[in-house]
């Protein structure tokens, strides 16, 4: 369901067995955009992938947290705003609505979905949750962890309706989204 819903919001669903054939869609998709720098979080989902060896095999400037945050405030916003694509995970999953929920922090900053003009969700089933209900019903279970200050829900490419009344898409944020779902991690 949550890749049919991502292709109903106007996103692109890839649905595999595995990280390793994840890992495979992706390169294509490198492919054919051949960007020059990926804005990437740093997520088990994309380590167990070889997020960073697929890059360097691709020439592709690996932009995340480790390596942007010794230089200037100023140095960084120049090379997040420079990325072509940016790559993440995500924190969860809502299959109902094709939804993507992100919580932000060091690592796994919501810049990736927001700035380049291509953003790559890489998810596994196990991060998917039915319906809305069942995302709040963890969050408010006893001894659930603490809701991140910043968490953000992307459903769909970026879109806007405000200019001339008809909708654009890509106007505020990424005009091409993609969501790779691994039926599991092995």
């Amino acid at each position: 369901r949550m890749a049919s819903e991502v292709q109903t919001v106007g996103g692109h669903s890839h649905v595999v067995a595995n990280l390793a054939e994840a890992r495979t869609v992706l390169a294509g998709l490198l492919e054919g955009w051949a960007p020059k720098s990926a804005l990437c979080w740093q997520h088990s989902v994309l380590d167990q992938m070889g997020m960073a060896e697929l890059l360097a095999e691709r020439q592709v400037n690996l932009l995340r947290h480790n390596n942007l945050s010794p230089l200037s405030a100023s140095d960084q916003r120049v090379a997040m705003f420079a990325a072509d694509i940016g790559i993440s995970s995500a924190t969860r999953a809502v299959a109902e609505t094709g939804t993507l929920v992100m919580a932000s922090g060091a690592g796994s900053e919501r810049l990736a979905s927001l700035l380049p003009p291509i953003h790559v969700a890489i998810i596994t089933a196990d991060q998917i949750v039915p319906d809305l209900f069942d995302l709040f019903d963890e969050w408010t279970a006893p001894g659930a962890a603490p809701l991140a200050s910043n968490t953000v829900f992307i459903t769909g490419p970026s879109k806007t309706g405000d200019l001339e009344l008809r909708l654009t898409t890509g106007v505020h944020g990424p005009g091409t989204w993609h969501v790779i779902i691994a039926r599991s991690a092995n």
